[in-house]
């Protein structure tokens, strides 16, 4: 899809442009052609004002009878009042502080009126309608055609309304050139596919149903067929790049790791481990995806990996997507390796709170050669922070990372890096191998001996002796000695949830273009974790325990000192929001409560989860909700409960959410570089147009005879390029 780079303040006027770059993140032409309406609203149906119920989104033809303007009671501006008719009955149409459309709405105007009916002073009213005036007589079936018009509806914000979008759309539309496909004929034919202008141009604006419905089914398959010629061509580089070959010595690093291990490792992980071994003895890099469940073991093979590179000389950086889990990481892989493998590996924690002392420190080891293992947050993707021999990029959670960031982190090593990306969120192996097509996908399915079960229980707000029954069940786990977690979706009252956001809750439920959703709503205020703990000091039941607070507001050393006193066992009940989402590691926690469990999305249950039961003993996870009995909310808790498959619990998550951003630089859920593209529900769509790409770079390995093609993916690069220069 070669679409234009031109910068919108050319076209549409700096200050919407402005607007477009700072709320949206639209700034050329192509990112807002390929801002798809979220879904299309009608003018409603041609109704006679005399039958007209409230509430209800109407089209009516009207004469205008008397304009009024007159001042607002109490406040500064005025209301512009026009009073229509059909003959039947009146509505008056409001206008606030609009007073110069009283030129045009003149009586005896007649036009058509939209918008939704209200009630003021037992009058009816349509307050700021949508109308089109016209001079002479209008025929019924031009006045059908008006009100059955697909209106799109863009996602939008508070200050780029969808009708600010609208009307830019219109510009860009009537003045872009012809928009040319690259996708190669005999497909556009076998898949009786729109010409890719036409479909752009019917998206944004159709005539009917039928042409969104159109344009949308050839959009998805253009960006179907993209993303798998990205991934393909990704892969197909990559072989050809070469990088230092990394292996382990005899008796080396590894060798004495492995004979210090206190346990046997899992035959999953041996194999993978073998398989890493292969990848990186090859000369070219390594690019592998490695599933596992919550504490199925993926960062021991990690670390060892990591050995493997350390005794070539060469350094490994561990990626971790909060500051929290970067120092969780460090002290555990720590206590993994000894303090005397640590001190000869330099083992170096680099994240963007660290005093400058401390980060010049860090830098140092890193340029120097000293630290052969760094772990780290998005620090490591700093301009001056540098490397002497980056040989292994280890990416933890890869869904928060996207292929742009991975990209700024590989640049930094002198030769292509390998590249190990983990994630405890489970994607079905087919989806994995479909979506992630640059990746090789290795799979951990056993768990470690030791690692006892979780159960899971669903709590509502109608069940009271149940919801107190919890905090009872809490002492009780502390009196055993052991410890309990206790997850918010907020930090205080006065916060939005944007921390849950962040990390990819459930706050933002699909709208209609996608798919039928319902939007949890609250009967109560959702618990904010500064409150939370307040009010667990001052219940009764919980009188004699340490009860702490730990959020991501807090500093790193607030953060790292309330952790480290909580695996010491200095702390009976942690309050703390998603900073405890993934890799923490507290062996003695066994309980886990989760407030207003419906706020959060299916991997971050699981996620959560997974942080109890860690150390030998039963976990317990109770999930408290005010989702209502029979909604899509209540339900999705309950999956999560009845199943610690992952993998089941995979394809739930990608039905209810996005899944992520796959070619982008952020994979948050609801921020994916996926517009139209469902990985589960188009699967088989994906897997078709890979195995026509993967067929195009057979036959045509350069794409010489596909020059639409190889200009798109040039321009992707080009796209990928600009911002990582720009980050």
């Amino acid at each position: 899809m070669l679409l234009p780079l031109t910068p919108l303040d050319r076209l549409i006027g700096d200050k919407t442009a402005k607007a477009m770059a700072k709320n949206l993140g639209l700034k050329t032409v192509a990112d807002i052609l390929q801002h798809y309406p979220r879904r299309y609203s009608s003018r409603g149906e041609l109704t006679p004002i005399k039958e007209i119920p409230i509430g209800e989104t109407v089209t009516l033809i009207a004469d205008v009878v008397d304009v009024y303007e007159r001042r607002m009671k109490g406040k500064s501006g005025s209301i512009l009042e026009v009073k229509i008719t059909d003959g039947q009955g009146f509505v008056t149409a409001t206008f606030f502080n609009q007073a110069w459309r009283a030129q045009k709405l003149k009586p005896g105007t007649r036009g058509l009126w939209a918008g939704k009916i209200g009630s003021y002073q037992n009058k009816l009213q349509l307050s700021h309608p949508d109308y089109e005036l016209f001079g002479d007589e209008i025929e019924d079936e031009v006045a059908k055609a008006w009100a059955e018009l697909p209106i799109p509806i863009y996602p939008a914000s508070s200050t780029c309304s969808t009708w600010m979008i609208q009307r830019a759309m219109k510009i860009i539309l009537d003045v872009i050139p012809p928009i040319e496909d690259e996708v190669p004929a005999e497909l556009i034919k076998k898949h009786d596919l729109l010409p890719l202008a036409d479909a752009i141009q019917k998206i944004h604006q159709p005539a009917n149903m039928g042409d969104w419905m159109a344009a949308r089914d050839t959009l998805r398959y253009h960006e179907a067929f993209l993303l798998q010629a990205s991934l393909v061509k990704a892969r197909l580089e990559s072989k050809h790049q070469i990088s230092a070959v990394r292996t382990a010595k005899e008796n080396g690093l590894l060798t004495q790791f492995d004979k210090s291990l206190p346990f046997t490792l899992t035959n999953g992980q041996v194999s993978i481990g073998e398989e890493i071994a292969r990848d990186m003895a090859t000369g070219h890099p390594m690019n592998r995806l490695l599933q596992g469940e919550v504490g199925s073991g993926k960062t021991l093979v990690a670390v060892r990996a990591m050995l493997a590179v350390a005794d070539s000389d060469g350094q490994s950086a561990l990626l971790a997507p909060t500051e929290v889990l970067a120092a969780q990481h460090f002290r555990s892989i720590e206590r993994t390796l000894g303090p005397a493998l640590s001190k000869e590996l330099g083992l170096t924690l680099l994240t963007g709170q660290m005093s400058q002392a401390e980060r010049k420190s860090a830098m140092l080891s890193l340029v120097s050669g000293k630290a052969k293992i760094i772990i780290g947050t998005h620090a490591l993707f700093a301009e001056k922070v540098e490397f002497f021999d980056l040989g292994l990029i280890v990416i933890d959670e890869q869904h928060r990372f996207g292929v742009d960031q991975r990209e700024a982190l590989r640049l930094k090593g002198k030769q292509p890096p390998h590249v190990l990306t983990m994630t405890a969120t489970p994607i079905p192996r087919t989806l994995a191998v479909t979506v992630f097509g640059d990746l090789d996908v290795s799979v951990l399915t056993e768990l470690p001996q030791g690692r006892q079960a979780i159960t899971s229980h669903v709590i509502t707000d109608s069940q009271p002796q149940l919801v107190a029954r919890v905090w009872q069940r809490v002492a009780e786990e502390v009196g055993n000695g052991r410890q309990v977690f206790v997850v918010c979706p907020r930090i205080d009252d006065a916060d939005d949830g944007a921390e849950l956001n962040a990390s990819g809750g459930a706050s933002e439920i699909e709208d209609e273009f996608f798919s039928e959703g319902e939007a949890p709503k609250p009967k109560r205020p959702l618990a904010a974790a500064i409150s939370v703990a307040e009010s667990l000091k001052k219940n009764p039941v919980l009188k004699d325990l340490t009860i702490a607070l730990l959020h991501g507001r807090q500093s790193s050393e607030e953060k790292a000192s309330i952790m480290a006193a909580f695996t010491n066992k200095e702390i009976d009940v942690l309050v703390s929001t998603t900073v405890i989402e993934v890799g923490v590691d507290v062996p003695n926690a066994t309980t886990m409560v989760i407030l207003d469990a419906d706020r959060f999305g299916v991997s971050q249950l699981h996620q959560l989860r997974g942080r109890v039961g860690r150390g030998g003993l039963p976990g317990l996870c109770l999930m408290l909700t005010s989702a209502e009995e029979g909604s899509l909310a209540l339900e999705r808790v309950q999956a999560v409960a009845a199943t610690t498959d992952g993998f089941k619990l995979s394809e739930i998550d990608l039905e209810l959410r996005r899944e992520g951003d796959v070619l982008g630089s952020s994979q948050s859920g609801g921020k994916s570089s996926l517009r139209l593209l469902r990985v589960l529900a188009d699967s088989v769509l994906i897997q078709e147009a890979r195995e026509e790409v993967i067929s195009i770079f057979e036959s045509d390995p350069t794409l010489e005879k596909h020059v639409l093609l190889a200009q798109t993916l040039d321009q992707l690069d080009k796209v990928r390029q600009d911002f990582l220069t720009k980050s």
